[in-house]
């Protein structure tokens, strides 16, 4: 017997959804930092045994849009509700569990198994958590709720295990060598937003999109060039820094997290372009990949 299945990760932003999908997969497959709003589009990471094979999805946090990008970071998380076969709903001990009510009634309305679970126990105690297990179970009363701490790896082999339980029985959906739907240009670009993200502060990283230009790679090293597109001139001059220091430290750090990602040696090269209101065109998210079709 030979199980498979798609199990979608969705939630709100910063609630631990891509260090969960990163310890599940055993891989870090989403780049997962403090900053809310850090996954944009829906990554797949592929768990592979003799008998089963589990394609984990991490999903944007949902949010009502507030522009087109949004809009489109909020269909990913959409589309997740309507192909699953087990969902993980993500909440923690610090957010308002009546957040994005709307969302949550279409997660309360499925009828396959939504495991809904509290992230960051770590941070509370037992008598909150009942209180918080308390409310999400009048909220979503078909779940089965588990306390877990991703970061911790508390709670994770239970949760793994019973995933394993709720697969249906299928053939592999994908190569038994696989580990993501994502060409290895999508992680590069990902590497370098993860990076502005750590160091640039307030608007600047939400007005960034990388796009990989030149990816060559023969037997010992790889050959990158990146473009970092913003949306204003004054945050081209942010990024580049004084004498182009910040920009050299955004390459640096790149290029040792991308030697270790593909065990290679890296030659990196990055730019910096204005694309004016990029997240608000539909033409430049299509070509940014931003389309959940």
């Amino acid at each position: 017997m030979h199980k498979a299945g798609f199990v979608n990760i969705v939630g709100n932003p910063n609630v631990g959804k891509s260090t969960l999908m990163n310890q599940l997969v055993g891989e870090r497959i989403s780049i997962a930092t403090f900053k809310a709003q850090t996954t944009r589009h829906r990554i797949m990471g592929i768990v592979n045994t003799d008998d089963m094979q589990i394609v984990f999805s991490d999903t944007p946090g949902v949010l009502k849009p507030n522009y087109k990008m949004q809009e489109m970071m909020l269909a990913f998380s959409e589309s997740a509700l309507a192909d699953a076969d087990v969902l993980l709903y993500v909440t923690d001990v610090i957010e308002n569990p009546e957040k994005n009510m709307e969302f949550l009634e279409k997660v309360k309305k499925m009828q396959i198994p939504v495991l809904l679970l509290i992230n960051k126990i770590d941070q509370s105690d037992p008598k909150k958590l009942g209180d918080i297990v308390e409310k999400w179970h009048s909220l979503l009363p078909n779940a089965e709720i588990l306390p877990i701490s991703a970061k911790n790896k508390f709670g994770t082999d239970m949760l793994l295990k019973r995933i394993k339980e709720l697969l249906p029985e299928s053939p592999a959906f994908f190569d038994k060598e696989q580990l993501t739907d994502k060409p290895a240009r999508f992680f590069v670009s990902e590497i370098i937003r993860e990076k502005i993200l750590l160091y640039y502060d307030k608007e600047i990283p939400y007005s960034v999109e990388v796009r990989v230009e030149r990816f060559k790679e023969d037997e010992k090293r790889i050959h990158i060039n990146a473009v970092i597109y913003v949306e204003r001139d004054s945050q081209k001059g942010i990024i580049i820094g004084h004498q182009g220091i910040a920009l050299k430290k955004v390459n640096t750090e790149s290029r040792k997290a991308l030697e270790k990602f593909f065990d290679k040696k890296i030659f990196l090269e990055t730019f910096v372009k204005v694309d004016k209101d990029w997240r608000s065109s539909q033409r430049e998210l299509d070509a940014f990949g931003y389309n959940p079709e």
